[in-house]
């Protein structure tokens, strides 16, 4: 091969190289562009089943709590704790003696007033006998007034005996009925020194120690029912647009996991955001004001049967997801029923 040839050679080899690489950079970016085509495509398939299956079916919120009507069980009457039956997570029943009060002081104020009451039945008594006696001496100077033998003023001097003695009858009644109410209040109090669970539940918060002097209105002990147990769903206020009382919700808790699933019904929204119900509300009226997207409670009442097979606790993490579709029909007819009516 001369060296012209040679040369010819070497000098076309770079521009056919050349020309095959920008071939195949166009056929990856070909393929490229085609790839990113179909997954936009599927990602828009993939958003639009989601929306039609689960976005426009289902809001849901992990901002979610247990809370229950806790009862908060109180001393009303004054005196030493005498015994507490029970301590902290303690299953109770209704009507379990919880806390006992030294009852000495009211059985001595009940006693006090029985003798009160024997005493104001005695008044009583004697207020009659003094009533039947006026009355007597009345009707025997009247018989004796058309004789002469009474004066006008002895007669009525007897006269206004008879009417004291129908007085003091009536005060002494007045004392029995006073009386009464006395004891009645003693034995009430008697029966306050015995302290029972007003729910079934469990004990939360034990306050009291043996020995204390209590007084009335001094919480003692917390009773939580978690057989009652609800859950309070803080939703964002742009998702409750479609959300009804009744709607169906299924809950998972931090708890037992996913691996346990909690159905319940939503019962009603709270009055107002936790920042209307502040201790100090955020104050919107100052030009500084930026716009944050609230939260409005929801309560949801949870089953009472997977409560029992599975308790909960109060302030326990849930996460919440309302079925927007699952009370539609029952919605539909009611709006349908009120339209008709009006």
């Amino acid at each position: 091969m001369s060296e012209i040839s040679k040369i010819i050679k070497v000098s076309n080899a770079p521009a056919s190289t050349s020309k095959d690489t920008d071939a195949k950079n166009r056929r990856k970016r070909s393929i490229l562009f085609a790839l990113l085509a179909v997954t936009v495509a599927a990602a828009g398939g993939g958003y639009y089943r989601y929306w039609n299956l689960v976005g426009s079916r289902y809001v849901s919120t992990d901002n979610a709590y247990t809370a229950a009507e806790v009862a908060v069980v109180t001393a009303e009457i004054e005196g030493p704790v005498a015994a507490v039956n029970v301590i902290d997570s303690q299953q109770v029943k209704r009507g379990d003696v919880l806390v006992v009060i030294d009852d000495t002081d009211t059985r001595l104020a009940l006693r006090q007033a029985q003798a009160d009451l024997a005493r104001a039945q005695a008044q009583v008594a004697s207020a009659t006998s003094d009533l039947k006696r006026s009355g007597i001496d009345l009707q025997r100077r009247e018989a004796l007034v058309a004789s002469g033998s009474v004066s006008g003023d002895e007669l009525t001097k007897v006269i206004n005996g008879a009417s004291n003695a129908q007085a003091s009858l009536s005060a002494a009644h007045a004392a029995v009925a006073l009386a009464q109410v006395h004891v009645d209040k003693a034995m009430v109090d008697l029966g306050r020194t015995t302290i029972r669970s007003p729910i079934d539940g469990v004990v939360a918060r034990r306050q009291v120690q043996l020995g204390q002097r209590v007084q009335p209105s001094t919480p003692l002990i917390s009773v939580v029912p978690v057989s009652e147990m609800y859950v309070d769903a803080n939703f964002k206020e742009v998702q409750l647009k479609m959300v009804h009382p009744g709607q169906k919700v299924e809950l998972v808790s931090d708890l037992y996991g996913h691996k346990v699933a909690f159905h319940g019904v939503v019962e009603g929204f709270n009055g107002g955001t936790g920042a209307a119900f502040a201790l100090i509300p955020a104050q919107n009226a100052t030009g500084n004001w930026i716009k944050v997207v609230q939260r409005l409670p929801v309560r949801i009442r949870l089953n009472a049967d997977e409560l029992s097979a599975h308790p909960l606790r109060v302030g326990l993490s849930m996460d919440a997801k309302v079925d927007l579709r699952s009370n539609s029909q029952q919605l539909a007819s009611t709006s349908a029923a009120s339209g008709s009516k009006s």
